[in-house]
């Protein structure tokens, strides 16, 4: 018998009842793994993988459904191809550019971020299992696993996007997966045209940057500090040599001169694992002009402030921070617990070595602006001093949107050191605050 034969009896034929819908997508699957050619299997979301795939899955939706009209066997096509060659109902999300990222909350609750704001979406898993599938799916070709032992995964997946993963028991309500998109491409003048940041901001952050100044992006979580940075790197000479070092890797250089180095989890014996205080030791005797370090998160920032200080300007780094004085206090934080210097010497190795802290926020619209750009100037009683250059201003909330200006507080002191390395500062903002 035939599937339409025991499909729902509604009036456009439209719609499938769960029982036939599963029933559809296992005849799929069958025919899909007996007749494809074995080398495009696993091959989950690649064009041309899709492309084979969608022929042998139409030849099913075809025969076993030959009552629908044509553009409803389309469509039922296009779904079970995202089921057995792609990552089912989040396929759509992924593949849309205003979907910036992914949550799914349950199997059957997912958001996503689009244009900045977070909603629900009609979307959703047909059970845990369904979506424990998919999962597996995406994590395996990247050599990870999800399991009792190991129940969290934070991988990257071939288009640079992020994914994070929990299962139970540390998820306790099920399975949840965030998929933070990677936007490949993005130039300091698209952040200029979104209003992250105005044009005279940007002329000075590429003076910073061409005279290689040691610089920090701070923010919170989802702010755009990978993007920005990825965006900052378009103004680094293409003469120099670059290593970058992550975990995982994010970052997609606008440099011809790059090499990516990705730290590695322990295996499931606990061995294995290269992590990026090494990796950033090893950095250090392989020649490079510039290191910069995607995040830094907890040792790794003592070896990040040695190549610094070996002569490697213009290395950069990324750190989560509510503001830039609070990026210090980490970063401070983060220094000693490599346990290398005495705490009290630590503030100012840092003082000397930084010289520009860029903040960013995500604020109450949804938009992302750089909101701060502070210079350290040194060190006094444990404390390093900072010098406030640039702040946002709000001012006001209207039609859900803020309002504001980017003001000059400060003077910039570094200004005649880029002078000598050959560099003009154009200044940042003219407009003072009042």
């Amino acid at each position: 018998m035939r599937l339409y034969e025991a499909m729902e009896m509604r009036q456009n034929l439209q719609e499938l009842t769960k029982d036939t819908w599963q029933m559809l997508r296992q005849k799929a699957q069958e025919k899909v793994l007996r007749d494809a050619p074995k080398d495009i299997l696993g091959k989950y979301r690649d064009p041309e993988a899709k492309s084979i795939v969608r022929k042998y899955i139409q030849m099913v939706v075809d025969n076993e459904l030959p009552a629908l009209p044509y553009q409803a066997r389309i469509d039922i096509t296009d779904k079970l191809v995202d089921e057995i060659q792609g990552y089912g109902p989040l396929e759509k999300y992924l593949d849309d550019p205003n979907v910036t990222e992914i949550i799914v909350e349950r199997y059957d609750k997912i958001m996503v971020e689009e244009n900045g704001e977070l909603k629900n979406v009609d979307t959703k898993f047909d059970s845990e299992e369904h979506l424990r599938l998919v999962v597996e799916r995406i994590i395996a070709p990247l050599g990870r696993r999800l399991d009792w032992s190991s129940p969290t995964v934070d991988a990257r997946l071939p288009d640079g996007s992020r994914v994070c993963a929990v299962i139970p028991p540390i998820s306790p309500e099920g399975t949840t997966v965030t998929i933070r998109k990677f936007r490949p491409n993005v130039s300091m003048d698209d952040l200029v045209k979104w209003g992250m940041l105005p044009e005279d901001v940007r002329a000075g952050l590429e003076a910073c940057v061409r005279g290689r100044l040691n610089m920090i992006i701070s923010g919170g979580t989802g702010s755009g500090k990978t993007t920005f940075l990825n965006a900052l790197s378009e103004y680094i000479s293409p003469k120099l040599s670059v290593i970058t070092i992550e975990n995982p890797i994010e970052m997609q250089l606008r440099h011809p001169n790059v090499r990516r180095w990705e730290a590695r989890p322990p295996n499931i014996e606990g061995k294995g694992e290269v992590d990026m205080m090494s990796l950033v030791i090893t950095a250090l005797r392989s020649r490079p002009d510039i290191i910069i370090v995607g995040e830094v998160r907890g040792r790794e920032a003592y070896a990040m402030l040695q190549a610094m200080n070996t002569g490697h300007l213009g290395s950069m780094t990324t750190l989560h921070a509510n503001n830039t004085a609070q990026a210090m206090e980490r970063l401070v934080a983060m220094v000693a617990s490599a346990q290398e210097l005495p705490k009290e010497l630590v503030p100012a190795y840092i003082a000397e070595t930084i010289d520009v802290v860029v903040h960013l926020m995500r604020m109450a619209d949804g938009k992302r602006r750089l909101v701060e750009i502070s210079e350290v100037m040194g060190e006094k009683d444990g404390k390093i001093i900072m010098n406030p250059l640039v702040k946002f201003k709000v001012e006001k909330f209207e039609d859900n949107n803020i309002v504001g200006r980017w003001v000059k507080v400060g003077e910039f002191s570094r200004a005649e050191v880029l002078r000598d390395r050959g560099v003009n500062f154009p200044g940042f903002v003219q407009q003072p605050d009042k």
